[in-house]
């Protein structure tokens, strides 16, 4: 296979991930495993997996500097136990739109907050869209349920903040893949394990062992590694933008699939915010202005040669 059928290959195994992601967190309520269990089950696995490896490669010293702690501190424990409490609320649909939707949207804000990271025009463009959708949406939500927002919405929304964060820190800090991956996992088990052996409510024997075991399996190998990877190997041979455009769509398919899959409703309210969340962090307007600078690129290119 060409890099480029390669890196669409490794797309299509992020997407399938991604969207399962929306789906399988959304199971967890009709499963009976709270966010507490599954959490646990995600960051135990994965640390039963990566530190060994780490451990014979020799590599394990990386984990001791603050920046994989605080990665995992943001990325892995806040992040999860946020968003898997909030489809415990809420539909899969208000995910990609609070989630997905507004993660671009918040990474961008607290690049600015946190490094002064200025904010370019397809930024306020994404803004102004994605603010109108919301505000469409909740004026149509409080006509019919007279409830704007739900705190579900309020969870995911806090979510995206989270990994905006854990997104710009990570790219300040230059940490490779590998020890991204391996640091959040990792010191997310080690800091929230504990607790939750010691603190926090148990209910895995309400669930059956088969759903916990593809639950345990899904969220600490594919989600954890699998879909990293994947993504990094897509970025890699399409460029972050390619990549990073197709693979969004992920969670907006699963928010449709679910509507017949899991019997969930959508209203001409979430079908707003679906599409206005969507076009704002795609930015489509960007493929027509890249493909104008490619042509523009090529162009030259042909006239350098002819002037050969």
């Amino acid at each position: 296979m060409s890099s480029r059928m390669q890196g669409y290959l490794f797309v299509l195994i992020t997407m399938c991930i991604w969207g399962s992601f929306t789906i399988l967190s959304r199971l967890n309520a009709e499963w009976h495993i709270s966010a507490w269990d599954i959490a646990a089950l995600r960051f135990c696995i994965g640390f039963c997996i990566l530190m060994p490896i780490l451990i014979v490669r020799g590599e394990t010293a990386f984990l001791w500097k603050k920046e994989p702690f605080i990665l995992g501190l943001l990325g892995g424990v806040a992040y999860c136990l946020t968003a898997y409490s909030a489809f415990m609320y809420v539909p899969a649909a208000h995910a990609a739109i609070f989630l997905n939707g507004c993660i671009p949207l918040c990474t961008a804000v607290a690049g600015f907050l946190l490094f002064k990271q200025p904010l370019d025009k397809h930024i306020w463009i994404s803004l102004i869209i994605m603010l109108t959708a919301l505000v469409g949406m909740s004026v149509l939500m409080y006509e019919q349920t007279h409830v704007a927002f739900s705190f579900g919405d309020g969870l995911f929304f806090l979510a995206a903040i989270w990994w905006g964060c854990f997104t710009v820190l990570l790219k300040q800090w230059k940490l490779s893949a590998w020890q991204a991956m391996s640091g959040v996992a990792i010191w997310s088990a080690l800091i929230y394990i504990p607790i939750y052996i010691c603190f926090l409510p148990k209910h895995l024997h309400e669930a059956t062992l088969s759903h916990l075991m593809i639950q345990g399996i899904f969220h600490g190998v594919f989600v954890v590694i699998v879909a990293t990877l994947s993504y990094i190997a897509a970025i890699e041979r399409l460029g972050a933008f390619k990549a990073g455009s197709i693979v969004t769509l992920a969670p907006f398919i699963a928010a449709v699939v679910a509507v017949p899959l899991l019997n969930e409703p959508l209203s001409g309210a979430v079908v707003m915010g679906l599409v206005g969340m969507a076009i704002g962090a795609l930015q489509p307007w960007r493929w027509f202005h890249r493909k104008d600078a490619l042509q523009a690129q090529l162009e030259k290119q042909k006239l350098k040669q002819l002037q050969k």
